[in-house]
């Protein structure tokens, strides 16, 4: 019986997607399989797979001039570099890399027996049908740049490359007419030589990115929800339930609902000691739980969450130039003009006063000074080091916002911290509990805490999370009255419970305690409740002192609060109950003194003061606002990552300052030398081939030097 096949209903493509199935006749319609077996027909129709996705369209810039953007990509229309993704956590497209890999391989077996054929004396068609495929096939690419640099008027490296290989190459083809000297072995070494520098650059380049693709991987691709149900991580939404198990990475960011652990947070904020993890407790996604087990609730995904914050921030800060690239813009902004004026001046220099053959020697000096004086090693020293820098700080705890603040933090002289949130906690805790005779600690706080439940004042919280911590059980309370501007009175157990400050009990003057409370109108005990010093604060303080750094302290709390913390950390410049435009006015009374200044805080009041200082510091904990006008944000909230801040930005600008000073001395001494300044005293000539040598050379070294941040101790 013969079979309509668009009658027959397909198989679910869940099962069978893109491939071949056998069916039946039409009154088994539904008996599918995607073998054949002996019942089946062999009448084969094939299900088409659906259309894959559309990819979506990724971003490129250029890493030497960011204001270069175009979707997809391709090459810089000014400098002629290979486009990178503004993204780093996009899937990019590496065939940059591949095509010139490709074009190397096969430019250099061509190139190869032209070496060999440069000892033998054969016709000039031999080498002709060499050169010609990697001159024009494998040089392709340079010309095209070089073509869009004259158009653009924005000289760069592939200009002099461009101009001294079609030079080389096109006197060469007048040469086999006219019997004069043929550079094709040059054209076509110097072609394959660019080449290879461009397959090492890419390579070197992907890996400037490597920390923050690595910080990409920590997520797991997979999480398991609350009911043991396994799912990719993108499936997650906000308010989910996940179980992390021992051993397992944290999926997402939330806040942990049940159980406890350590959770080892040293991939993001660059702490070795794992952190303790409790209820309503916040994890990171991306960090290693330890030996305990909990659930927790999703509270930001995908985008949303702190590592593709951070790799989103770490990306826009290495496109960010500081001010020292200022000088290399400039210098670069004369360089391929005043090279293309010396290479003119050595071919006319040998032209008419050079020995015989002049013609030749001419040629071959003016294409040496074209290509050993490729500005690329000058436009790769600082975007280089800036990349590898802020990625390395990344994994340090230290998230750079703009290269300038990396720049300046380095000299910075004076830093000017908030105390609430930055040096402290920032929320209160019950620090110390006093009892009269007859009664307990636990007692006098299980009774506060079972007042305080109904109470909205901000100690109220401070009183229950103590008596949580330790596992105290509250009463039921009876009665409730609040007494305004003193405190609250409630029966619990049948007595009359009084919680306040002294005026709730009378009390004219008994010690510095925050809270009392009575039983019966008898004083029980007393809680002191203070917003305590971070764990890591006194020795932060300790270090950039030593660094040399005079702090000042600048709170909005009252100055006897405020000094009681500078006494504590010795700091001796202390102003207190300072509003938000106090703040700010006094960083710019700093900076008109002429101290370089940072400023460190993390609340809405600390924004104006982040905004005006040299360098604004935000704690990662603090709010979006302060984040937002800072340009340097330490993870985990905690002042000791500054250190290791100032670390790398010394770090950084040191390595810059490397990489320039390796450009400029590099064509310092090269372009004399391939002009041919040797020659009248030693006889020396530098060779186009040994010329582009040098100058792949030079800027695989620039990027070398910049990679070894990667590894540099913070």
């Amino acid at each position: 019986m013969k079979v309509d096949p668009e009658k027959t209903p397909p198989p679910p493509q869940s099962v069978f997607e893109g491939k071949d199935y056998y069916f039946c006749c039409p009154g088994c319609k539904t008996k599918f399989d995607a073998q054949p077996a002996q019942y089946l027909k062999p009448k084969l129709v094939t299900i088409a797979a659906p259309p894959a996705p559309a990819r979506p369209q990724v971003e490129y810039t250029c890493p030497m001039d960011p204001e270069v953007r175009q979707v997809g990509p391709g090459s810089c229309p000014k400098c002629g570099m290979a486009l990178e993704p503004v993204d780093a956590s996009a899937q990019t497209d590496d065939g940059e890399y591949h095509d010139m890999r490709r074009r190397f391989i096969i430019c250099a077996i061509l190139t190869a027996p032209l070496l060999v054929l440069m000892f033998f004396k054969v016709p000039g068609w031999i080498p002709f049908l060499l050169a010609t495929p990697v001159v024009l096939w494998g040089g392709l690419p340079f010309f095209e740049r070089a073509w869009a640099s004259v158009k653009n008027r924005h000289g760069n490296m592939f200009t002099l490359i461009g101009l001294g290989t079609g030079t080389a190459y096109i006197s060469s083809i007048i040469g086999l007419f006219t019997g004069s000297a043929l550079y094709f072995e040059p054209s076509a070494v110097i072609i394959t030589l660019v080449l290879l520098g461009q397959v090492l650059e890419l390579r070197a380049r992907s890996k400037t990115t490597s920390a923050l693709k690595a910080l990409l991987n920590l997520a797991p691709k997979t999480t398991r929800l609350a009911d043991g149900r396994e799912i990719p991580v993108e499936q997650v939404k906000v308010g989910d339930l996940l179980r992390v198990r021992p051993g397992e990475t944290v999926p997402v960011d939330g806040i942990i609902t049940e159980g406890h652990s350590s959770v080892d947070e040293s991939m993001v904020t660059g702490e070795s000691i794992p952190v303790e993890k409790t209820l309503q407790s916040k994890v990171v996604g991306g960090t290693l739980n330890g030996t305990g087990s909990f659930v927790m609730r999703a509270e930001r995904v995908g985008a949303d969450s702190l590592l593709s914050q951070i790799v989103r921030l770490v990306s826009e800060a290495q496109r960010t130039r500081p001010p020292i690239q200022k000088l290399a813009d400039r210098v670069a902004g004369i360089f391929v003009p005043a090279v293309i004026l010396a290479s003119a001046i050595t071919f006319a220099v040998w032209l008419f006063f050079g020995p015989e053959p002049k013609l030749s020697h001419a040629l071959v000096n003016a294409v040496a000074v074209l290509i050993i004086a490729c500005p690329c090693a000058l436009g790769l020293a600082t975007p280089m080091s800036i990349m590898v820098g802020t990625g390395r700080g990344a994994t340090a705890g230290v998230l750079v916002r703009n290269a300038e603040a990396l720049e300046l933090l380095q000299k910075v002289d004076t830093l000017v911290v908030d105390k609430t949130g930055t040096l402290t906690v920032g929320k209160p805790q019950v620090v110390s509990i006093d009892v009269t005779t007859g009664h307990t600690e636990s007692e006098v706080l299980s009774l506060a805490a079972s007042v305080e439940q109904n109470s909205e004042h901000p100690l109220a919280g401070a009183i229950l999370a103590a008596a949580k911590d330790r596992g105290l059980t509250l009463s039921k309370v009876e009665r409730f009255e609040s007494l305004p501007g003193k405190g609250i009175e409630a029966t619990v157990n049948g007595h009359s419970i009084t919680v306040g400050n002294r005026a709730a009990l009378g009390i004219s003057t008994l010690g510095d305690a925050s809270v009392y409370v009575a039983i019966d109108k008898q004083l029980a005990g007393s809680l002191t409740v203070k917003d305590t010093l971070k764990p890591t604060t006194k020795a932060a303080v300790d270090a950039l002192r030593k660094e040399g750094i005079r702090l000042v302290l600048l709170s909005g709390d009252s100055q006897a609060a405020a000094q009681e913390v500078a006494q504590g950390l010795g700091i001796k410049d202390v102003q207190a109950q300072a509003l938000p435009a106090d703040k700010a006015a006094y960083v710019q009374k700093e900076r008109a003194a002429g101290h370089i200044v940072a400023m460190a805080g993390d609340g809405v009041n600390d924004a104006p003061a982040l905004a005006a200082a040299h360098v604004g510091i935000a704690m990662s904990t603090g709010t979006d606002v302060a984040i937002q006008n800072a340009g340097i944000t330490l993870l985990h909230g905690d002042l000791a990552a500054l250190v290791r801040a100032i670390h790398l930005s010394r770090a950084t600008v040191r390595n810059i300052k490397e990489n320039l000073f390796f450009a400029f001395i590099y064509n310092l001494i090269g372009v004399p030398v391939a002009a041919g300044i040797l020659y009248p005293f030693f006889g020396i000539l530098l060779s186009p081939m040994i010329a582009s040598a040098a100058m792949t050379f030079s800027s695989v070294s620039v990027i070398t030097n910049a990679l070894r941040l990667r590894h540099v101790k913070l």
